[in-house]
């Protein structure tokens, strides 16, 4: 059997790009490796009765127009928002809550500095400014260098709204791509409390110290989403991250989507310099007119096409792509709700994301330390405790808690020291809530090496490559092919290696999908070939 196209790969990208193209009449085949379909948005039990989001653990940056065009909310899609955004405890003994609105915010800075409450109104519009232009661009295909009249029809596009910005707003996107956090965070701010209240997103995924330049525009990347309508809000999907994923599959099968489970891809077939579909680790070969990649750029390229099929000059430059998030992960299985020292009372700074990483200087050691020795003794922890709002995740009275943890060099020997590390991330969220270690059930580790080897994350990387300015919009991964096309006729990329980049998006396998559909007309290829 002949397929329309074949996706490596079932992450919640690939089942939107499937969603797509099923939609429009394509007959679709996924192949994914794992038992289980979703990629790194899946639930799993880890401990007898606890059950929790493995990788990817929280949602704002799903696209709208995914959500209503697969319907997700009348298969079962529901998220619970924050109460606040972020909680911080210092190291002093006291502590910042960020979010809850605006007044609420002001009020919690002015405790460490009334000019920082004042100037936070500025800061937020500003912010919204430019996250607004990411919105507009997130489900636009990025101008192709060297795809022909529709590469500079996309290109006039897509920089008329960066031209109808004011000077200022210009301005304020050029700081946001180039400076870093703390150049930019200190343009606006002077308590290094509420500074690493804004700048822990530039180390989210990102394997950098907050001085390092052009990762403002991480911190950026992570406010453009929405929860239920409230810009930059985020929020927990009542099942687990699982539960987005198997409502997406259920409307792709529902679509006439094939979905293959333990089905990993050992190299994709080429004939005559054109894709022609994919050999599977168990011998099958599956014929398709296209196919559609939803792993990352590093894995595609580097261990399932053969080199001589790429040609020496893409090979040479796909190994200068650079992946590694640094990214650690735990889930711990709980007996009873950590108790914060500075705020010992149950409320809803629980319900939060629960950050330890008090000052930009405490996350710039940790990277430091990271280069130097593997990880720091003291690393940056997000803690979540989904189980506070969602039932259905643990036992009654007991509880699930995230562990997302970041600076942990890539390529470390995880294999000797992962039970280590984890131990140190054990005991930096007890220096701040004792008791925290005692009350751990059970837990499930993963490494940068642990998440590479249970998910295909080369390098551990969460977001499929880095987020930097070389690896952005029609860059992404590559210049020439940002525009979701491999270098060979018939292959498409439609992971989170491609734009707008890392997180549970779906924007990427929705614009690869309007690539292909739109390929499919006369007009479509002159625009693209003209």
């Amino acid at each position: 059997m002949k397929y329309d196209a074949v996706i490596i790969g079932g992450g919640h990208n690939g089942l939107v790009c499937a969603f797509y193209l099923a939609r429009a009449g394509l007959k679709v085949r996924i192949v994914e490796a794992r038992d289980v379909i979703g990629g790194a948005a899946v639930t799993e039990e880890f401990h007898p009765g606890f059950r929790n989001s493995v990788a990817s653990y929280t949602v704002s940056l799903l696209q709208p127009k995914v959500i209503a065009d697969m319907k997700l909310v009348e298969h079962g899609y529901r998220v619970i928002e924050r109460p606040i955004s972020n909680f911080l405890p210092q190291e002093d003994g006291g502590y910042l809550k960020l979010g809850g609105g605006l007044e609420r915010t002001q009020a919690e800075f002015a405790r460490f500095s009334k000019a920082d409450a004042a100037a936070l109104p500025a800061y937020y519009d500003m912010l919204e400014g430019v996250a607004d232009v990411l919105r507009d661009l997130a489900l636009k295909s990025p101008p192709n260098v060297g795809g022909g009249i529709k590469t500079l029809i996309d290109g006039a596009l897509q920089g008329r709204n960066l031209m109808r910005l004011s000077i200022n707003q210009q301005r304020d996107v050029l700081d946001l791509f180039t400076k870093s956090a703390r150049t930019f965070l200190d343009s606006w701010f002077e308590s290094e409390a509420v500074k690493a209240a804004f700048g822990f997103d530039a180390v989210v995924g990102n394997y950098a110290s907050p001085d390092t330049p052009g990762s403002a525009y991480v911190l950026l990347h992570h406010v453009f989403g929405e929860v239920n309508g409230k810009k930059g809000a985020w929020g927990h999907s009542v099942g687990g991250m699982g539960a987005i994923t198997q409502a997406m599959a259920k409307v792709c099968r529902d679509a006439g989507v094939e979905i293959s489970l333990e089905a990993p891809v050992e190299r994709v077939l080429v004939n005559g310099g054109k894709a022609a579909g994919v050999k599977l680790v168990s011998g099958e070969e599956i014929v398709a007119d296209r196919v559609i990649s939803n792993v990352g750029p590093k894995l595609l390229y580097g261990k399932l096409i053969d080199p001589v099929d790429l040609g020496e000059d893409y090979v040479r430059r796909m190994k200068g792509f650079k992946v590694g998030s640094g990214t650690f992960r735990m889930n711990v299985a709980l007996s009873e709700l950590p108790s914060f020292t500075c705020l010992p009372e149950p409320g809803e700074h629980l319900q939060s994301g629960i950050i330890i990483a008090p000052t930009l200087d405490y996350m710039d050691r940790a990277f430091a330390d990271a280069k130097a020795f593997g990880w720091s003794k003291k690393p940056i922890v997000e803690m979540l405790i989904p189980s506070i709002v969602d039932d259905s995740l643990a036992p009654a009275g007991q509880h699930v808690a995230s562990l997302f943890c970041q600076q942990f060099a890539p390529d470390h020997d995880w294999d000797a020291d992962e039970a280590e590390a984890a131990d140190t991330i054990i005991d930096t969220v007890e220096a701040y809530a004792p008791g925290f270690r005692a009350s751990i059930l059970g837990q499930q580790v993963l490494s940068p090496l642990g998440l590479e080897r249970k998910f295909g994350l080369s390098g551990g990387d969460i977001m499929h490559g880095n987020m930097s300015l070389d690896q952005l919009w029609a860059a992404r991964p590559m210049l020439g092919h940002g525009a979701y096309r491999g270098p060979i006729s018939g292959l498409y990329m439609c992971g989170a290696g491609t734009h707008p980049g890392g997180g549970v998006t779906g924007a990427p396998g929705h614009n690869c999908a309007q690539e292909i559909l739109g390929e499919r007309g006369f007009l479509g290829r002159l625009l693209r070939w003209g």
